[in-house]
This record gives structure tokens, C-alpha cells and sequence, in this order.
């Protein structure tokens, strides 16, 4: 009888210890969260606790994650996660690619490129790997050129032909929505174009292609990279939900990475 008495409590104990498995993740508001949201109730009913911890910035997820606040976060692409770690001395890498989120060109000013003026002025995300990116797309709008030894991540610096003259300002990249009224033109990620009220497909003026090799990623860290949560939450994130929400939901502003 205590036999069976000590076999059912390890039964039990092992059954509150998957009960209670809780993965805390931080995310940007849209899409990220909302995408959270949709694979918290796949979640529960794999025995896993999904919570969402909002954040508005691109520097605070990461030290909240390499400081344990955190056991994962979801907001970046993967070259910005490396700049990032490798800038900062941290263990951090990448789950799982989900989606692409095109970057573009918007304003309230101008209704096509054409219209931009000479001296116009140019925000774009103060950050190496997003500002980069938005100068690679202003190149490809043939608005300026950048040195090719800068590869992925020109600066200002690496400008090389800039027949308008344009002025480049560089801004908290959350900040450039709010921005457009005061800047002719703004480079802004799709994710706070999304919370600004802007309509990627529609509002902007030019978008990356979804070729892009900018893939939003679960950041971990590494020594966490095989915790069991996380095969749950990569299957979960890549499967036909989620894709069939990202597409009725964002309709060609956002595509799925896999």
C-alpha cells in the first residue's frame, strides 16, 4: 500500500511539473504578440503556459532575456540578434525563423518617390543593422548609392553618390512613425509601421521584396537552445495556424519564413 502511495505521488508530482511549465516571452506588440496570442491556447493544451511580456524598444528584450528576466524573445531578425550579442558580450541565438517583415518607405508629405526634394529630409532606425538596411533600400529606390565594401550594414559614412542631397536622420527606429510629420520620407520597420496606423501594402511608397534575409526570430540563450519548451514552441510557430493567420491577418505585409 505505501508503495502504491509513493507511486502515485511521483505520478502526480511529474503531472504538476508539466502543469505548470511556463515559457515568459518577450515580444514587440504587433505582429509578434499578436502571433503569441493565437499559439497561447495550442500551447496550454501541450502543457505549456505562454507569457507574453511586452516590449516597444530593440534594446531591452535582449538584456532582459541574457539576464534571465526572460526565457526567450521574439522582435529581430538574426543579424541584428549577432550585432547585437557580439556587441554586448552575450550567449544569445537564434530558435526559429517565423516571418519576414519588409521594411519601407512611408510619408505624409509625398505621394510617390518623384516628389522627394532636394535637402528632403530621411529618417531611418539608429541601429547598425536597420539602418543599414534602410540605406540598402533607399539605394535600391536609386536614391543614393553606398560603398560595397560596407556590405549589409553601411552607415551615413559609407554614402558615396547622393545626387538629391537628402538628410539623413537617424532616429529611435519606434520613433519614425510619429516622425512623419516632421521628415519628408521615414524608413520604418513593418512592425511599427503596423502600430503607427500604417498600411505596409498599401502606404508605402517602396518595400523590401520577401526575399529578404531579414527573418524575425525567437531569440534564446544558447545554453537553452534544447530545453524541451522550446521544440513545442518552434513546432507551434511554424505550423499551418500560424501561417493561415499571417496571411488572412496581414495580407502581404508580413510572410511567413517557412
Amino acid at each position: 500500500m505505501k508503495r502504491y502511495f509513493y507511486v502515485l505521488l511521483a505520478v502526480l508530482l511529474v503531472a504538476g511539473i508539466s502543469q505548470a511549465a511556463t515559457l515568459k516571452i518577450g515580444a514587440s506588440p504587433r505582429p509578434h504578440a499578436e502571433i503569441l496570442e493565437l499559439i497561447k491556447p495550442l500551447a496550454k493544451a501541450k502543457g505549456l503556459d505562454i507569457v507574453i511580456i511586452e516590449f516597444t524598444d530593440y534594446v531591452q528584450p535582449n538584456l532582459a532575456l541574457a539576464d534571465g528576466e526572460i526565457d526567450a524573445n521574439f522582435f529581430q531578425h538574426k543579424p541584428y540578434l549577432d550585432s547585437f550579442s557580439q556587441d554586448r558580450n552575450l550567449a544569445l541565438s537564434s530558435l526559429v525563423a517565423v516571418h519576414v517583415e519588409p521594411m519601407g518607405a512611408y510619408s505624409k508629405k509625398l505621394k510617390t518617390l518623384k516628389d522627394l526634394k532636394k535637402g528632403a529630409s530621411v529618417g531611418i532606425p539608429n541601429d547598425p543593422t536597420n539602418g543599414g538596411r534602410a540605406l540598402l533600400l533607399l539605394e535600391k529606390a536609386g536614391l543614393i548609392e553606398v560603398d560595397k565594401k560596407a556590405g549589409v550594414t553601411p552607415t551615413p559614412m559609407d554614402i558615396v553618390k547622393n545626387p538629391q542631397n537628402i538628410k539623413i536622420k537617424e532616429l529611435e527606429a519606434a520613433m519614425l512613425p510619429r516622425a512623419l510629420e516632421d521628415l519628408d520620407l521615414a524608413i520604418i520597420n513593418t512592425n511599427y509601421a503596423l502600430e503607427g496606423g500604417l498600411v505596409p501594402t498599401k502606404d508605402a511608397l517602396v518595400m523590401e521584396g520577401a526575399e529578404s534575409p531579414y527573418a524575425n526570430i525567437v531569440a534564446v540563450r544558447t545554453n537553452d537552445l534544447n530545453r524541451s519548451e522550446f521544440k513545442i514552441l518552434t513546432d507551434l510557430l511554424t505550423s499551418k495556424e500560424v501561417k493561415d493567420f499571417i496571411e488572412k491577418q496581414y495580407k502581404g505585409s508580413i510572410v511567413t519564413a517557412y
